[in-house]
This record gives structure tokens, C-alpha cells and sequence, in this order.
């Protein structure tokens, strides 16, 4: 509901949720599965209905203003939100599941299960109990919708197995129906290349160490550390310098900039830092090739699109210890995770990185090869299935 898959990643509340269900719907049409999916309309202009490709269609729901409106207040819209889409599929083809993507779809879904009498798929992607163990829980009312929409879906997707595990400890949820489908990852773009020809492509530098950072700007995301690590690396690598890819997003972006950029001059890297506005998704493939090392310092994150992405294009992932990082970084094999959010510890790795590069080509001939087992094509697969599955089932019951 919040942000459509045809929004640029990166900016505003667009991220890696955009490319999943962009990419993962696109998967499910290849495969046979017609997928139709509705989103909140932004912009009076906007059509009601883009088709993609065939099988797969993006509808424009009127539910309040035509315009942006703060994540904040969208709880708001949901009933008519709600009230939109289920006059769109009582009057279509046939709907055999409803799938629904973050918590406030996750409260039009139960509702629309309930009245059409569908299953319903959830994947929330963040968790607010999870958030509020790093002091960045949102409200009460999310946590509370969260816990009634898992004790109602009828599947529960995790995109790996400590996301499951904090579905279970944190919202008691049933380990029989969650289902653990990794995201995937589009290996025609995000593949290994040439550094220098990378680097020359975007007009950088090709004579020092890059680190780079991809997200939205906000301080969940911990761009900061990024910049903090950055000035003890060119203590010993006065040729270094990081490119963050990203705009600001929620309420605290614009400070959370306005915040880099005075980090920035407190320690004097206006030289070594770039900012670099969002990127077309396939686009970001050459910006991880330009890198040595891609930072992932985010305080949580349920899977780590970006750690893959860049573990893909061949770039060693330096990451915090959290969330679906865990299993997508092999400590010290493919990447390297770091407890906490002590900048030197992030920069401590870097130079290591830097100072043994046999050792930094072995990791990146690493990543690339573990990046190879995710794929849309695999995640479209298991949905696929179990989306068979419960249309035989018996509909979960609300407690």
C-alpha cells in the first residue's frame, strides 16, 4: 500500500521492497502465475491499471489525496484503501490468494481474506518488535496489527531462518506455517566486471580504495558509520574515498542528511565523499563493481538485498551482525560482519581488505559463486507452491 514496485529504490519510502515485489511478481508471470498488484495511487495522472508485462499488472488505487503522503499517516487510509481494492477484485477475472507485502497491506489483507473468503500470504519485511529492540519501533497500533495479521495468515513468509525465528519469539506465530523463501537476485545485471572500466563508466576515481554505501537515508540504515569508518581508513589510505547512493527517507531523512553532511565536514572528507542521488535499479550493478568494499552497516534488516547485490557484482560485504546478514555474509569467507556500530571496528576490516588483496580476491570470487544459489526464478518456485498448497487447505481461523 505504502510505495509502489514501479517507484524509484532508494528514495522516499522506496527500498529494497520495491525490487522484491517488482522482481518476484515478475518471476510468478514467467512461471504461469498471473499476479496483480495494487498500491496506493500518488499522482492524479497515474493510470489505474499499467500492465508490465503479460501476467502482470500494477493497479493505481484511489485512498485519500493524490499525492505522497507520510508513512506515518497512511494508517488512516487503510479502511479505504481496503474498500478500493475489494471493488477491483469482486468485479475482476477470479483471485485465488491474496499476498500481502508490510503491515499496513498486511491489515487490508485480513480484512479482504475474511470477506472474499481467500487464504492470505504475509511477508512484512520489517517487524516492528524487531525494530524496537534497537529503539526504532513506530507505534503500538503497528505492533499490534502485525501480531493479528500473523495469528490470521495463512502462510507466513520469512526470507530466512532468523526472520522466522523472530516471527515465532516475537508474535508466538505458528512454525508450520511460515515458510522460508530468500529473495532473489538478477544475474544478467549484478554479475562480476572490471573495476577500472566500472569506475571510468561513472567518472571516478580509478586510482584509490572505494567504499561504498547503497540505501535510503535514514538513520536506521547507518550511513554515518559508513563516513566515521571512512576517516580511519584514510588515516593509512589517503586515496580513499565512499560514494552513498541514496535520498533521504521518513521523517528523519532530511536531518539524517543534513547530519552526513556535517559528519562530513567535522572531519574534513569533503574531498572523500560523494553523494549520489537514487539509481535505476539495474544501474546499481555498475556502482558495485566500481567498489572494493560495500558497507552494510544498517542497526536491523530482515534480509540485505544490497549485501547480495554486491556479494553478486563480486564486492566483499562488510556488515553489521543482524538479521538476514548473518546468513547472507560468511564471516571472514565472503564478507565480513561486525557486532555493534563502533566505526573503527567497520574500518578495522576495510583496511584488512585493502592491505591483503590476494586475500579480498579470494573473498570476492566467493561472494560472487554463494550469490549464484539465490535467484527470482528459485523464490517464484516455492511460492509458486505454496500457493497451491493452501487453495486446498482449510482457511486459517482469527483466535
Amino acid at each position: 500500500m505504502h510505495t509502489s514496485p514501479l517507484a524509484q529504490p532508494g528514495t522516499g519510502d522506496g527500498g529494497g521492497m520495491n525490487v522484491y515485489v517488482r522482481e518476484l511478481s515478475t518471476a510468478l508471470a514467467r512461471a504461469g502465475v498471473a499476479c496483480d498488484v495494487y498500491t496506493r495511487a500518488v499522482d492524479g495522472a497515474q493510470p489505474a491499471e499499467v500492465v508490465v508485462e503479460p501476467g502482470l499488472r500494477v493497479h493505481h488505487v484511489p485512498a485519500g489525496p493524490a499525492r505522497p503522503v507520510a508513512k506515518e499517516l497512511l494508517p488512516a487510509l487503510v479502511d479505504d484503501f481496503t474498500d478500493a481494492v475489494l471493488d477491483r477484485l469482486t468485479g475482476g477475472d477470479g483471485t485465488d490468494a491474496i499476498h500481502a507485502n508490510y503491515w499496513l497491506s498486511g491489515v487490508a489483507g485480513h480484512r479482504i481474506k475474511h470477506e472474499l473468503d481467500l487464504p492470505l500470504v504475509s511477508t512484512f519485511h520489517t517487524l516492528d518488535r524487531v525494530k524496537a529492540e534497537v529503539d526504532e519501533a513506530e507505534s503500538h497500533l503497528r505492533a499490534e496489527a502485525e501480531a493479528q495479521t500473523v495469528a490470521c495468515s495463512d502462510g507466513l513468509l520469512a526470507s530466512c531462518t532468523e526472520e522466522a525465528r523472530q516471527l515465532v519469539r516475537l508474535y508466538d506465530a505458528d512454525p508450520s506455517r511460515i515458510e522460508i523463501v530468500a529473495p532473489g537476485v538478477d544475474h544478467a545485471f549484478f554479475a562480476p566486471g572490471n573495476r577500472t572500466q566500472a569506475r571510468r563508466a561513472l567518472s571516478l576515481p580509478t586510482d584509490g580504495p572505494m567504499l561504498l554505501f547503497v540505501g535510503r537515508i535514514q538513520p536506521l540504515k547507518g550511513a554515518g558509520v559508513a563516513v566515521e569508518a571512512l576517516a580511519d581508513v584514510v588515516a593509512v589510505e589517503p586515496a580513499a574515498f565512499l560514494v552513498i547512493v541514496g535520498g533521504p527517507s521518513g521523517p528523519s531523512g532530511d536531518d539524517e542528511l543534513a547530519h552526513l553532511h556535517a559528519l562530513v565536514a567535522r572531519h574534513g572528507l569533503q574531498r572523500h565523499v560523494r553523494f549520489v542521488p537514487p539509481q535505476r535499479h539495474e544501474l546499481l550493478s555498475t556502482w558495485y563493481r566500481a567498489a572494493d568494499v560495500c558497507l552494510v552497516p544498517s542497526r536491523s534488516e530482515s534480509f540485505g538485498l544490497v549485501a547480495l547485490e554486491a556479494a553478486a557484482c563480486g564486492t566483499p560485504v562488510v556488515a553489521a551482525a543482524v538479521g538476514g546478514l548473518t546468513t547472507l555474509v560468511d564471516d571472514g569467507c565472503t564478507g565480513f560482519l561486525i557486532d555493534g556500530r563502533e566505526p573503527g571496528l567497520y574500518a578495522a576490516r576495510v583496511r584488512e581488505l585493502l592491505a591483503d588483496r590476494p586475500r579480498a580476491a579470494v573473498m570476492e570470487a566467493e561472494a560472487a559463486l554463494r550469490a549464484r544459489r539465490y535467484t527470482w526464478s528459485i523464490a517464484a518456485a516455492r511460492l509458486r507452491r505454496l500457493y497451491s498448497d493452501l487453495t486446498a487447505r482449510q482457511l486459517v481461523q482469527c483466535p
